[in-house]
């Protein structure tokens, strides 16, 4: 079987001994035109994976930033399968992640999954899908051709995070502190000490998100793990312009690379 392109990725970012930076953007925000030129725009700026986030109504993991996207994206029309041909137009040549809350991927129909990959997409995220709350969704998330990305939260105990980590792919996504999503002056100083309990858990690359807004917090978490993830502070960026969004994405890549 061909590995997924998420694993091939990470498998190219370790025999170059970089780290990958993972980009989160609102699908239809700030419009639907300007959503392709920022998910082309950041894959050219050192994107190695971008999220693509379906806009929901009731996003409770969600910081304002992200709420107000969402808010802003579904108000212009903006759907699951619109989100779908957005990334099928943008045609990125960088893995594409569904990120979404549970409900808009059932409300999609049975063969979401399947139309996400005919779409140009490699890997499915849910926020509010813990592991052993839903076998059959799980399973039906799991055996599609998607990677079934996993968040670990940072008070998980060891053994949680090992059963977490072993029904999903492609890569953790650990969250760096406890709360919603948003940009934030410090990481947590027992962010390493996490991310070694994670490492002991899994074999998984692992990467880090919630409060990635400087290139400074790029290189700390580049020094610890596979990878950061940048949502918030880029999705503000592309409310102001697609330019300033680039810029911010290179900025972050600079940042990692930095630590080389």
């Amino acid at each position: 079987m061909t590995p997924n392109p998420i694993t091939r990725r990470f498998a190219d970012l370790r025999a170059r001994n970089r780290r990958a930076l993972v980009c989160y953007l609102t699908a239809g925000h700030p419009d639907e035109d300007r959503s392709i030129e920022l998910l082309r725009g950041v894959a050219a700026a050192g994107a190695d994976i971008i999220e693509v986030g379906i806009p929901f109504s009731d996003p409770l993991a969600d910081g304002p930033v992200i709420q107000a996207s969402s808010q802003q994206a579904l108000a212009q029309g903006m759907t699951f399968d619109r989100a779908l041909a957005l990334i099928a137009k943008a045609g990125v040549t960088v893995p594409v992640i569904i990120f979404s809350y549970l409900n808009p991927l059932l409300a999609a129909g049975p063969d979401a999954l399947k139309r996400a990959a005919a779409a140009g997409a490699s890997g499915v995220l849910v926020t509010d899908l813990p592991v052993g709350a839903d076998p059959p969704r799980e399973a039906w998330l799991g055996d599609s051709r998607l990677a079934f990305i996993r968040l670990v939260a940072p008070t998980t105990p060891s053994d949680r995070m090992a059963e977490i980590a072993h029904h999903g792919s492609g890569f953790v996504y650990l969250i760096s502190r406890l709360g919603v999503t948003g940009a934030r002056a410090e990481l947590p100083p027992e962010l390493p000490d996490t991310v070694a309990r994670l490492r002991a858990a899994t074999t998984l690359p692992i990467c880090v998100g919630f409060g990635i807004a400087r290139p400074e917090h790029a290189a700390s978490v580049a020094r610890v793990a596979d990878g950061v993830v940048v949502g918030s502070a880029l999705v503000e960026a592309a409310g102001r312009s697609v330019d300033d969004a680039i810029a911010f994405t290179s900025g972050i890549r600079h940042g990692l690379d930095a630590t080389l």
